[in-house]
């Protein structure tokens, strides 16, 4: 794993983008990121998750004029889940937001989600997008739909879109998850087992400026059976850290 960039001042909110092979989406989505952000102390933290195309070399361009542009590079593709944590473990705030990388999140909802999660905490730990007019195939909405009604109905997490890659979320809070491949698609399930509230914002997808998806059926259908079965277990072994207090004599 590699790390290109000088320091940069403490920023107040990380924007961590996972990205693979979307060297043509990288500058215009930069930009919007940056426009939605302006005023605010903020770094974008790119994790090029192993990527053959032009992806370091976009980002080391841009980030010659961009102190707050950071990337990190896998040497080899680890998935969607393992960028994330090193996105996040690597970022400098304590407020993260996700975005995907290939520009059919809109940057423009990221200040309505932070501003929800900091009315909200302490109780609230994450707000999730929740995508709406979905620009996909009529087949992979389909797997979309099905995939989020099954993992709805088991884990009763109330998110009827856990593939939004628009969330915000306290830094520590990411960082005290189990980890495990596949994290991503079930933070919300995560969260409420700490004993945290969730938010949800109402977000615009978007069509795919280049490239193609990352991801196929296979990797929404059996990865995502596995998962769940053990996201499951996870949250029956929950145990309750117990309330206790130091107990003084009086003087």
């Amino acid at each position: 794993m590699a790390r290109s960039n000088e320091p940069y001042p403490a920023p107040a909110i990380s924007v961590v983008v996972p990205v693979r092979n979307e060297a043509g989406n990288i500058a215009p989505l930069v930009a919007e990121i940056a426009a939605a952000l302006d005023g605010q102390a903020f770094e974008i933290v790119y994790v090029n998750d192993g990527s053959r195309d032009a992806t370091e070399d976009e980002l080391r361009g841009l980030m010659a004029q961009r102190p707050w542009l950071r990337q990190i590079r896998h040497a080899q593709p680890c998935g969607q889940s393992a960028a994330l944590r090193t996105g996040v473990r690597e970022a400098r705030a304590p407020i993260i937001v996700t975005l995907d990388g290939d520009g059919q999140n809109d940057p423009a909802f990221i200040p309505v989600l932070v501003a929800a999660l900091e009315k909200g905490l302490p109780r609230v730990a994450l707000i999730a997008g929740q995508r709406v007019g979905r620009q996909a195939s009529g087949f992979k909405a389909l797997q979309s739909r099905i995939a989020n009604g099954v993992r709805a109905a088991v884990l009763r997490d109330g998110t009827r879109d856990t593939g939004c890659g628009l969330k915000a979320f306290r830094r520590d809070l990411f960082l005290s998850l189990p980890y495990f491949d596949g994290l991503h698609r079930f933070l919300p399930a995560l969260v409420r087992r700490e004993g945290f509230d969730i938010g949800y914002i109402d977000v615009i997808d978007r069509p795919r400026r280049h490239g193609a998806s990352n991801y196929g059926m296979w990797d929404r259908l059996w990865i995502g059976i596995v998962d769940l079965a053990g996201v499951c277990w996870l949250i029956r072994r929950r145990r309750r850290v117990p309330q206790s207090e130091e107990i003084t004599l009086a003087r």
